[in-house]
């Protein structure tokens, strides 16, 4: 064994990022009495709440449940203003949680990790960061977000673009001046959509790009008084005990009867009640068939298109172009967008939705954007809300190697593969959250997948710990067990018919596979802690 040299920092455990996953693992890990250090490339907290600080930026799970539960004191502490806070509220709240647990002297800011190799001889890993640092580790866990590698050099020529271009996902912390501006905004998916309907009143002129036509459901988003806050303390450990159990882990799961059990007046009256919620809750809380039964799926479709063609005033080209038709997908197969006065938008006189599917971008010019049809578009500043390499990006931009220094960014070419969304065959104690094939990859309220994973992953931590083991890793048979199991739940789907980010559709050369585990989060939950439970068989402790 090579002896570790004087400039190298020597951990137990080191966590990849700052953000709800990172403050939370790094604070378990210090309970545990490890020496750990956090590493985050931003100047603070907040990880996917630091980077979207673009206009309208918001959540989209109601605050009471996108919440951390291991204390009740800290969840009462904070007082939220409203149902869905604006991001920099959130970045606010994060800030508080980092403070109140006295995590910022463990974390190191400012710093991107650009390597992390396996030793086979010592059972560690080292890591290099971008400056050159370098980090020797026992335990490596990556809490490095779901959606935090962003598609930048998304079109040819964007550096030749005179004007300014900014990716939403990159958004800068000074202001971005867009009163009387042309400005357009490529893409439509639900940071697009926070995006146009918040510039809409101070822009110029606005011209959107849309190709991918979204369903959407519009938010209802009332003020929080202390009062209200204190109503929500009440029940925190109500919340706490069903978000672990629901299909997505909200406070709402699916409807108790089945679609053919209804009347056709009960369907209608849920779907209304659901709508007229202003929340996820008609996708996720209403009747779990529009996943499985094409038919049940355009019923519910049609349902969310009459909503949406009123509001356009039934305008056919704007209906066409901004509603998804029966050819196109079914109504909760993608994303689902909450929205405020998102449609309404385009019936503005200086803006424009350009029809990109028909006239695709073909290449950004000094000028502007210049579509397959010849037409330039000219504009002073271009914002990109074109999404993420999703789930599994944000790990493959970091050139893991594990065992027989094979790599990561490489056997994810091929296939993406992961036990469990928390660990991969033959990256020996390396441990991630939100990573492909769990349900925090994309069908969860993230808070609560997130700090299940972190509590699962110290759990396993500490029992290698009390048995003398020094490497965790799971078995290639059990790996490949999860796998065939996520595939088959997901085969029964409607989700891995269509072409959305959930399948890396939006990625080229990325192989296809549904993104997260779809068996619902409570189910999840159940078959991770019969793991743990009977000790962590398949997951190999030397």
């Amino acid at each position: 064994m090579n002896p570790i040299s004087e400039d190298v920092t020597v951990l137990d455990a080191m966590v990849i990022g700052a953000g709800v996953a990172g403050l939370y693992q790094l604070h378990r890990l210090r309970e545990m009495g490890l020496n750990v250090r956090a590493y985050e490339t931003a100047t603070g907290v907040g990880g996917t709440w630091y980077w979207n600080r673009y206009p309208g930026a918001r959540f989209d799970s109601q605050v009471e449940i996108y919440q951390y539960w291991f204390s009740e004191e800290l969840y009462c502490s904070w007082k939220p203003s409203e149902r869905f806070p604006a991001q920099p509220e959130t970045e606010e709240w994060l800030n508080f949680v980092a403070d109140h647990l006295d995590l910022r002297k463990d974390i190191q800011f400012s710093t991107r990790i650009a390597s992390a190799h396996y030793d086979e001889d010592s059972g560690r890993w080292n890591v290099t960061t971008d400056a050159g640092e370098k980090i020797n580790t026992q335990y490596l866990v990556a809490c490095c977000g779901m959606l935090s590698a962003p598609l930048e050099n998304r079109f040819p020529g964007q550096k030749t673009f005179k004007g300014e271009i900014h990716h939403t996902g990159l958004w800068p912390k000074e202001d971005v001046d867009l009163k009387g501006k042309k400005v357009a905004v490529i893409g439509t998916g639900a940071t697009g959509i926070q995006v146009i309907q918040t510039i809409a009143p101070e822009v110029g002129s606005m011209k959107v790009f849309v190709r991918t036509p979204q369903y959407i459901i519009p938010m209802r988003n009332p003020k929080y008084s202390e009062q209200d806050w204190a109503g929500w303390c009440n029940r925190f450990n109500e919340l706490k005990a069903k978000v672990k159990q629901t299909f997505a882990g909200f406070d709402y799961d699916f409807h108790e009867k089945a679609w053919s059990d209804c009347s056709d007046a009960e369907r209608l009256e849920l779907l209304e009640r659901r709508w007229d919620d202003g929340s996820l809750s008609l996708w996720l809380g209403s009747f779990p068939e529009i996943f499985f039964d094409e038919e049940i799926s355009e019923e519910v479709s049609e349902f969310i298109r009459g909503k949406m063609r009123s509001r356009l005033g039934n305008d056919a080209h704007l209906c066409n172009l901004l509603i998804p038709s029966q050819d196109d997908y079914g109504f909760g197969t993608h994303r689902v967008p909450l929205e405020n006065k998102y449609l309404e938008v385009y019936l503005q006189d200086n803006v424009e939705a350009v029809d990109c599917k028909s006239a695709p971008i073909e290449e950004i010019v000094a000028e502007g954007i210049k579509t397959a049809d010849g037409k330039v578009h000219e504009v002073d500043v271009i914002i990109l809300a074109v999404g993420f390499d999703a789930g599994s990006g944000a790990l493959s931009r970091i050139d893991f190697r594990g065992r027989d220094n094979r790599s990561l960014k490489q056997q994810w070419q091929q296939e993406i593969t992961t036990a469990m969304g928390m660990q991969i065959h033959g990256y020996p104690n390396l441990f991630a959250t939100g990573a492909p094939l769990a349900p925090s990859a994309a069908l969860c309220n993230m808070t609560t997948c997130l700090q299940y994973q972190v509590d699962w992953i110290t759990n396993c931590i500490a029992y290698a710990n009390q048995q003398g083991k020094k490497v965790v890793e799971v078995s290639k048979e059990t790996e490949t067990q999860w796998v065939e199991h996520h595939d088959e739940v997901a085969s029964k789907t409607l989700v891995v018919k269509t072409d959305s980010w959930y399948m890396g559709s939006n990625v080229e050369g990325k192989p296809r596979r549904l993104i997260s585990y779809i068996g619902g989060v409570g189910n999840y939950h159940k078959q991770c802690d019969d793991v743990a439970a009977k000790g962590y068989p398949g997951f190999e402790m030397t």
